[in-house]
């Protein structure tokens, strides 16, 4: 990808209004567009992470036998009147509006409802299950504050899986899997060894959940952690009976600042029995359907990345989610230009191209075009230049570590 045909642009200070680190950065290195107070548009470099991260996620759900589908944005009153949800007073984030005739809509800030409903025409019988359906859709959230950049938004992208079982004990067994795969989730994104399996409230999903927060002083929740066992405990249920059942010991908890990245349910037939889905099993009888909720909000994820994962002059992405593996910059100057220009270009197509490489040709100094480079964040970033020409190898930096060496190409090829 050639920088000076990208859909981007590099801005010195992000807008006045924007207080988060994650989206004030995502803005300067050309990432996102803010729109207004919780709601981005997403640009070319933005759209490849997020991409990154979805198959990420896709890879994880399929694994353990999820469905990808998607559901409508739009939602019936009548659906979610039937548990009670539709209520402002029980659920205080809706958007809500109404067609030329008159009918009550609603935007979907979460489809437990809308695909309980769906399912009472395609569950019958005990063959018809499980069903682990999941689907990564933008939501609506009538958020009071929306200070956080990507990390609380009023429209995100999330994935949220569903699943229906026809015994308790199989949801619990498909519990385990799903704790499992989240954190792999988390590794292959670069945060996984500052994100926590933490014991949380339910909200209006449920009485009890668990969540998966990531240490950050940037985040809106508290837990409590035990840095051995990898465990937490949200300071809204930190109490006796929780810590017992976590096997926690109070004194080994440290309290910490943290980002709420992911949250799974066991929902039982909280929602399934209103709507009146059962199956037959093998001796005829009627049956209720377990259900569980799990969730993850990809564009959150994301800002949290940026968060945790920067540092003083711009982000520093993992390179599993990386619009590109390397960032090369020609610098140009003397009487070589047109041997700096052959060499550049001969080198992007031995590192591989387009979906590898990000190419700065842009007629601007050496020092803007480093600061770019540090701000976006691209692992690797290679120098060609005259000088770098002489000693016939390239000058390649590590985004991370900043440690800055000269390579051969076959070194470099080897990275």
């Amino acid at each position: 990808m050639l920088q000076s045909k990208l859909f981007t642009k590099t801005r010195k200070e992000a807008p006045r209004d924007e207080v988060s680190k994650n989206a004030a950065l995502l803005i300067r290195a050309g990432y996102v567009h803010k729109e207004m107070a919780g709601v981005y548009s997403y640009l070319p470099l933005g759209i490849i992470v997020l991409k990154k991260i979805e198959e990420i996620v896709r890879k994880e759900m399929d694994a353990i036998g999820g469905r990808e589908l998607v559901l409508t944005a739009l939602q019936r009153k009548d659906v979610w009147e039937k548990v009670g949800r539709w209520d402002d007073n029980t659920v205080d984030v809706w958007f809500k509006t109404n067609l030329k005739d008159g009918m009550e809509l609603g935007l979907g800030f979460t489809h437990d409802e809308q695909l309980v409903n769906l399912l009472t025409e395609y569950v019958h019988s005990y063959k018809d299950l499980p069903l682990y359906l999941y689907q990564i859709h933008t939501k609506f959230r009538n958020e009071l504050r929306a200070k956080s950049g990507l990390m609380r938004g009023r429209e995100f992208l999330m994935k949220d899986l569903y699943s229906f079982n026809a015994t308790e004990k199989e949801q619990d067994e498909f519990y385990e899997k799903i704790k499992i795969a989240y954190m792999n989730i988390f590794r292959e994104c670069g945060i996984g060894d500052i994100t926590y399996f933490t014991y949380a409230s339910g909200g209006t999903f449920s009485k009890y959940s668990h969540e998966f927060q990531t240490i950050s002083d940037a985040g809106e929740d508290t837990i409590y952690v035990d840095e051995a066992k990898k465990i937490a405990v949200n300071d809204e249920v930190l109490n006796d009976e929780v810590l017992v059942g976590a096997g926690l010991d109070r004194k080994d908890l440290v309290v910490k600042k943290s980002i709420e990245v992911g949250n799974i349910f066991k929902q039982g037939t909280k929602y399934t029995d209103p709507f009146g889905l059962q199956y037959q099993d093998e001796s005829g009888q009627k049956k209720s359907v377990y259900m569980g909720g799990y969730g993850i909000g990809v564009t959150r994820l994301m800002g949290t990345i940026v968060e945790t994962l920067s540092d003083s002059v711009g982000i520093v992405w993992p390179e599993s989610i990386a619009p590109f593996k390397f960032h090369l910059v020609e610098i140009l100057g003397g009487g070589d230009a047109h041997k700096v220009k052959e060499s550049a270009a001969e080198l992007y197509k031995a590192l591989g191209g387009d979906d590898i490489v990000l190419y700065d040709d842009r007629d601007l100094r050496a020092g803007e075009k480093f600061s770019d480079s540090d701000l976006i964040g691209i692992p690797w970033r290679i120098v060609v230049s005259g000088k770098t020409l002489e000693g016939g190898m390239y000058e390649v930096k590590n985004r991370r570590t900043g440690e800055v060496k000269m390579l051969l190409l076959q070194d470099l090829l080897a990275i």
